[in-house]
């Protein structure tokens, strides 16, 4: 296993992780990869989380390393996941994004056993640093 990149998640974000995990009725894999990357999170104020930080309803843009394609995904709740670049916060690579900085990598587990590895480029749009904290 590789080591993990060290991530940073607001205070509010964790409030409502932690809702959604107690809401579940399926507490499946994609609970307990979010529960873990919950756990070695370091916890910020709003106002604390630096611009380049995913957070969750940040857009970002990725590419993946081996063939050089770009993703813009935005980091949605699971009611607000399933349209064009949305990625569930309970999906691998939703809990994996959470917290990341630019510059950090992630690897992307997909169908059919692979795994892409993902280097973050970019956090388009940061709730947080647009002052939107209702989200």
């Amino acid at each position: 296993m590789n080591s993990q990149p060290a991530i940073t998640i607001t205070r509010l974000d964790l409030q409502r992780l932690e809702r959604l995990l107690d809401s579940l009725e399926d507490y499946g894999p994609g609970a307990e990869a979010l529960e873990r990357e919950l756990a070695r999170a370091q916890v910020v104020g709003l106002d604390e989380v630096p611009p380049g930080v995913v957070t969750m309803n940040s857009r970002v843009h990725c590419r993946e390393e081996g063939s050089g394609k770009d993703y813009h995904l935005t980091l949605v709740y699971p009611e607000n996941a399933g349209g064009e670049g949305k990625v569930s916060i309970l999906a691998p690579v939703g809990s994996a994004l959470l917290g990341l900085s630019v510059g950090q990598h992630i690897d992307w587990p997909v169908p059919g056993g692979k795994t892409l590895k993902l280097t973050l480029l970019a956090v388009e749009y940061q709730p947080e640093a647009a002052g939107e904290y209702s989200r």
